[in-house]
């Protein structure tokens, strides 16, 4: 089988990456930058490209099986401040992905789309049937995103399945930026008994799931949910101020935890309901402190 991961080189793209490269499969990863851990398999092949320039990517959709679409402009801050760079990847992006996978008659094309989209929406659990309210440039791009899979499923005839992903989290997750997730930043300034920072009070509460149950889910819509919207998450909620005294106490660390303002286009409350995907089998194995731990062990190891 052949796969293609745009966006293979960060940090789900390159777990999907290896997964299917550990099985034996071709695999064809298409982004921008070069990927900062190396592949682990020699069958893993890197084309350094744009997925927003159509003509030098279509070609490399070539006898593509499926393709798992993870390229994305990813922080809802950085959105704030870039909207047209985030429209131009996000959702044009997409749209060259799309157009390039019917052109090549690919199988399938599985896209990360994000619980942004919920927005404020307090009725928690969400579900794939709540409204969508989304607060940044970030979030208006993924659903915009899901929409054009639902047209290009229902007008072209390819399937699409898309993936509201929760906060993922794992290995290789880049704790190094101001736009990083915030576990892989507690993790890191925790083991150096450095402040963990809180924007805002610390109360809004999050669904995290770990990165290879993610991986999981991808692995799971391959040969179902066609046309369809799931969640993907754990239908378990943690506080930032929960999270942060955990980490601290995983880690022996000394660090202190300091509130700064919060930030815009973030949500309150994120709690997925994960009841639709359940039905296709999909089932989180990795609770948090299980996860925590084992991204604990792979910092402290590299």
């Amino acid at each position: 089988m052949k796969i293609l991961v745009t966006g293979g080189s960060g940090f789900i793209g390159q777990h999907i990456a290896e997964m299917f490269a550990s099985e034996g499969h071709e695999i064809i990863v298409i982004d921008k930058r070069k990927n900062k851990w190396p592949f682990l398999y020699e069958n893993i092949f890197l084309v350094k490209e744009d997925i927003r320039n159509y003509g030098k990517i279509k070609n490399h959709f070539d006898d593509v099986d499926y393709v798992f679409h993870e390229a994305a402009l990813v922080s809802v801050p950085e959105s704030m401040k870039k909207p047209n760079e985030t429209v131009d990847n996000n959702v044009k992006g997409t749209v060259n992905i799309l157009k390039a996978a019917v052109e090549k008659n690919v199988k399938k094309v599985i896209f990360a789309s994000s619980c942004a989209v919920y927005g404020m929406n307090d009725k928690i659990p969400l579900n794939e049937n709540a409204i969508t309210d989304p607060l940044s440039p970030y979030a208006i791009s993924k659903l915009s995103a899901e929409y054009f899979l639902k047209m290009y499923n229902e007008e072209f005839g390819i399937k699409t399945t898309s993936l509201r992903y929760f906060n993922v989290y794992g290995p290789r997750q880049d704790y190094s930026s101001q736009y990083s997730a915030v576990i892989p930043i507690f993790v890191n300034n925790a083991l150096q008994d450095k402040d963990l920072i809180i924007y805002g009070d610390g109360k809004q509460t999050r669904d995290f799931v770990y990165v290879d149950d993610v991986i999981n889910a991808n692995k799971m819509v391959m040969n179902r949910g066609d046309g369809e919207v799931f969640n993907a998450g754990t239908e378990s909620k943690v506080s930032l101020n929960r999270l942060a005294q955990q980490i601290i106490d995983l880690t022996n660390s000394d660090s202190k935890i300091v509130y700064k303002q919060g930030r815009d286009g973030e949500v309150k409350y994120s709690l997925s309901d994960i009841s639709k995907i359940s039905q296709i089998g999909f089932k989180p194995e990795i609770n948090l402190k299980e996860g925590l731990e084992k991204l604990i062990t792979f910092f402290e190891e590299t």
